[in-house]
Parts: C-alpha cells; sequence; structure tokens
C-alpha cells in the first residue's frame, strides 16, 4: 500500500469511527444516536484507529521532506484572523507584549514572552500537513518542542491531557484543542512561531500554534494563548476534548 493511499485509508477510518456520528445526526438517525450501543461502537472504531497508528511505535516519526519538496502555496485551514480587539493590537506590535501561560497540574506555571520560546533550543521540519478535508501540504516549521516547556513547568503526576486554548473563536464559542502525553512528548511536537523561514502570519495562528505531526489538521491549533495540564476532559467546555470533537463532527484521535 502507497503512503498516500494508507493516509487516505486512515482518513476513512477516522470518518467512519467518528465523524459518522455526526453524519447520522444531521441525516435524523436519532434513535441509533441514542443506543449505548452503537455510541460504544463508534467509540471502539476510534480506539482501534489509534492503536493502529501508534503499531509503529510512541515515538514513531512522522516523514520529514527536503526544501525542493514544499508547496509553493500552503493553504491556511480553520481561522484566518481573529476580530478580537487586543488581539489585533498584539499583531501590531509584534507581539511583544504577547506571553503564552502554562499552568493547570504543573508545579511551577509559566509565562512565556514570544522572545523567550525563541531563545530556547530550536527544532525545525519540513512535514506534510494533511487536512481532513482532503488536501495537502508540506511546509517547513520551527519552534521550541512542547516536551521542553512541558518539562521546564514540571507535570504533576496526575497530569494527562495537555489543553490548548486560543484566541479565534466560533460564535461565541473559544477554540481549543487537546492531546495526550504521548504526543505531547514526541520529538516533532512544537509550537512552531516560523514557518517557511518567515514569521509565522496571521492566517496561519500567529504567533504560535501547535505542529503535533503525527495527527490531522484540525489538531494542529493556531493562535495558542494558553497550555493547560489536566486529568480529564470531563467539565471543559463540551467534554470530548476539542471544539470539532465536542460538535460531533470530527474524532479525538486524528493519527495519521
Amino acid at each position: 500500500m502507497t503512503e498516500r493511499k494508507l493516509i487516505v485509508s486512515r482518513r476513512k477510518l477516522l470518518r467512519v469511527g467518528a465523524l459518522g456520528a455526526g453524519g447520522l445526526m444531521l441525516s435524523g438517525c436519532d434513535s441509533l444516536n441514542r443506543s449505548e450501543g452503537f455510541r460504544s461502537l463508534l467509540e471502539g472504531a476510534e480506539d482501534l484507529h489509534k492503536g493502529f497508528q501508534r503499531l509503529g511505535g510512541e515515538g514513531a516519526l512522522a516523514r520529514e521532506f527536503a526544501p525542493s519538496d514544499m508547496s509553493p502555496v500552503f493553504r491556511a485551514n480553520g481561522n484566518r484572523e481573529i476580530a478580537d480587539s487586543a488581539y489585533r493590537q498584539m499583531l501590531a506590535g509584534g507581539f511583544a507584549d504577547w506571553a503564552l501561560k502554562v499552568d493547570g497540574l504543573v508545579e511551577k506555571p509559566l509565562v512565556l514572552p514570544l522572545a523567550a520560546l525563541q531563545s530556547l533550543p530550536q527544532r525545525q521540519q519540513i512535514t506534510r500537513h494533511d487536512c481532513v478535508e482532503g488536501w495537502s501540504a508540506i511546509g517547513k516549521w520551527q519552534g521550541p518542542q512542547l516536551s521542553r516547556i512541558l518539562d521546564m513547568a514540571g507535570l504533576k503526576p496526575q497530569a494527562r491531557y495537555i489543553v490548548f486554548h486560543c484566541a479565534d473563536r466560533f460564535g461565541s464559542t473559544p477554540y481549543y484543542e487537546s492531546i495526550d502525553l504521548i504526543d505531547a512528548f514526541h520529538p516533532q511536537t512544537i509550537l512552531a512561531w516560523r514557518m517557511n523561514d518567515a514569521l509565522l502570519p496571521e492566517r496561519h495562528g500567529a504567533p504560535i500554534r501547535l505542529r503535533v505531526e503525527r495527527q490531522l489538521g484540525y489538531k494542529h491549533a493556531k493562535f495558542v494563548m494558553r497550555i493547560e495540564a489536566r486529568d480529564s476532559l470531563a467539565g471543559l467546555h463540551g467534554g470530548k476534548g476539542g471544539y470539532w470533537e465536542d460538535s460531533g463532527d470530527y474524532a479525538w484521535h486524528a493519527g495519521i
């Protein structure tokens, strides 16, 4: 099986295991959606997909490419701009007054200005962004590894999930995403502030965005303002770990 076919087959499994719930709701199959057995089947499919993606080992790397492979045009996924006046003021000032907050189940909460993130050891990687909508693009990303920042903060033993609180919204609902510690400590999971050898532009999530290279694009949270360590996703917004997950559209695990 070719690499492209493998990506498509995994995306299909994701959609069968999780998007199917949203699709059935839209088509009016409410009796199925109220069935505990049916929902257990969908949840089981997501677990199967996650296990399949991690068969290669927790540290298996996403493919990295040569500069000559980079896409001439890299589409922006999700929201392209932020209307919030505080964000626009920070953007106009080059994010000199911006700082990333790291809190929750940590020993040492952090407040890290952009310059502090830029001064940490950096990782560069040229990877492919695979969108759940079916398009892909290859780009170059640079930023500190998330694991380094979490080590600086010191996770408490009960921490199980890392949540990314973002500046963008859909109506009155804030955007957020989450990953588990396996993906959080993966060497290719970084907080990117550079894209294609330039500062990350607004449409791609300035000042920083998550790059979690073994998952589909909607997991790569943009406009990250705060990182929170939690023991559970219950009680956080819709309780499913992300904006799209809460809406029933996409699965929480989106490995490729």
